[in-house]
Formats: C-alpha cells, structure tokens, sequence
C-alpha cells in the first residue's frame, strides 16, 4: 500500500503553515511559488482532505491543516532529538537556524556573530530576520530571538547574555546651545527625540534616582520636533546636534567614548535593558540552538568593555 503522508511532507508543510501566502513560504524554501503549490495539491490529493484556504491575499489552515502542523512539529522534533540523543557524543551543530533581532543591535552586533559563527559551524545555515519589536515565539518562525529585557512568557526560555542599560545622551554642541538638564523635570525644557518601538508610549521617560537610601521614580513626558521607529536614526539625529535620545548604552558607547556623543542625568537610572536570548521550550536540547546562544553570549561578554562616564563639562545650565 502506498504511503499517502511521506517523511518530506512534515517538514514542507511546517514551514508553509508558517507564513500567510505560498509566495512567503517558498522564500523560505528556496523554491518557486509554483512548486510549493504543487506539492501542497498532491499532499491534499494523496490524503484526500484540504489542509489549505486560499484567497488572493492570504491562506489558512483548515482543521485538518492545524492537526497536521501540529503532529508534524511534535514529529520533526522527536527527530531531532533522538539525532541529538545518537550523536551527542559529536556534538556537531547542524541544519537551519532562524534568528531574530532587533534592527540595530542585530545589524552592529548579531550580524557580524553570525558571519562567525558559520565558519565555526559549517554545518548550519542561518538565517537572519531583523525586526523592530520582538516577534512571538508562538508561531514557530524563529528558533532564538535576540531581545532587550526579560520576555514577559514564562513558557519560553530566556537566557541572560549580556548586561545593559539605558543611558540619556546628546551631542556637545546641542548641550552647548541649550544648556544641560539638571533634574528629571528639566527634560520638558528639551528637544527630545523620541523611539516608536515596542508597545510602550514613545514620549513617557520613566527615570530613577537614588537619595539617602531611598529610590525616587519619575515619569516625564517629553515632547520633541523627531520621532523615528529605527533607533540608528535616532542615535544620528542626536549626533547632529537635534535633542537627547535614550539609548542602548551597547549602541552609544562608541560615540560616548569618542566624546561625540555625552551622558546627561548619569544619576539617574532607566529602566532595565539587559540581553537575552530567547527561545521556544522545545529547543532546549537542540545543538545548534545552545552551540550558537554560548557563542554569542561568549562574543558579547568579550567585548563588553563599559564606557566610563562621562561628565558634563564645559557646557551652560539652565537657569531656574
């Protein structure tokens, strides 16, 4: 009797559920639109059941698509951890690796990692989507995600790589022109250039400050004339000369310590942006999944040299 599901079938159509059109999925195969569509016609006619809704924009699983998504992950998965099992002893990472990052960090720091990494490993392919706010993991597009803070799920594993905070900055020009705030409250007398990134209000600074043992927490509204969803942008705005930013100190360390850019407010403290590497519970014995977050949280450590701070000097205050 002939098999009316075969082995290749799990994987193909994994990776088709994943995405809402044929043409997105078969960017993600490597083949044509054509071709996943054909494949998809004879897994249906050979099983007899419509696994697909199609319209002229998007497509759909059919209840008999979602049952078989799911059996096809568990499956795969099963696989590739009975391949773990037989070839840990080896410990060879291997096969496709999905990562996700956010655009700046990813392009400065994750990026040139991978370039790395694959000389290192050989035996994976990356593949690299950079994103302005953190997917989910729900979907099962990305194996490791690269974000900033703690993910609020509980059922995703989240590995600390690397230390980090927000810092408040300008440029020395702008600061020489307007002065230097002073106290939180100051920064509603400033230029400032706002990050529409992530569900939080773009414009609600929330600063901290420790005094005689107590911590004081304050949130400011800014205003400012630029706002922007990249935060690259929002670093050069800021070099330029236009307002202060809040940033990544990994993304403003460079200008930091080359004087081009300067810490404003350093008493105050930002709320928290340390690294993590994120990942769905079922990789957690996957090789190349724990072979890659070591290796970056190896790379970050290394060169994760804190800029001191740098104190504002030779600028004006603003009078009260």
């Amino acid at each position: 009797m002939k098999a009316s599901l075969l082995p290749a079938d799990l994987s193909f159509f994994s990776v088709l559920a994943s995405h809402s059109s044929l043409s997105a999925a078969s960017r993600d195969l490597g083949v044509t639109t054509a071709a996943v569509s054909k494949h998809l016609t004879q897994l249906e006619r050979r099983l007899g059941v419509s696994l697909v809704s199609r319209t002229t924009r998007r497509m759909s699983l059919t209840p008999e698509g979602m049952i078989l998504v799911e059996n096809a992950r568990r499956i795969l998965l099963d696989i590739e951890a009975l391949d773990h099992r037989l070839t840990a002893a080896q410990d060879v990472p291997k096969g496709l690796l999905r990562v996700n990052a956010t655009l700046g960090f990813g392009r400065s720091y994750i990026s040139p990692l991978i370039s790395r990494f694959v000389r290192d490993h050989p035996t994976v392919d990356v593949q690299l989507q950079l994103s302005a706010s953190p997917p989910s993991l729900a979907d099962d597009v990305f194996d490791v995600c690269i974000r900033f803070g703690e993910p609020p799920d509980a059922r995703v594993i989240a590995r600390h790589i690397a230390p980090n905070r927000r810092l408040l900055c300008a440029a020395p020009r702008y600061l020489a022109e307007h002065g230097a705030p002073v106290e939180a409250q100051d920064l509603r007398d400033h230029n400032c250039i706002g990050i529409r990134q992530g569900s939080d209000a773009y414009n609600l600074w929330r600063l901290t400050r420790r005094h005689g043992g107590r911590e004081r927490s304050e949130s400011i509204k800014t205003r400012g004339n630029l706002t922007t969803n990249d935060g690259e942008i929002a670093v050069k705005w800021a070099l330029d000369g236009h307002g202060i930013v809040m940033r990544a100190e990994w993304d403003v360390k460079a200008h930091l310590d080359a004087g081009r850019l300067v810490e404003v407010l350093p008493d105050y403290a930002t709320p928290g942006a340390d690294i993590y590497a994120v990942y769905p519970q079922q990789y957690k014995h996957s090789a190349r999944v724990h072979v890659f977050v070591d290796f970056v949280a190896e790379h970050l450590r290394q060169t994760n040299q804190r800029p001191g701070r740098r104190a504002v000097t030779k600028v004006k205050t603003r009078s009260a």
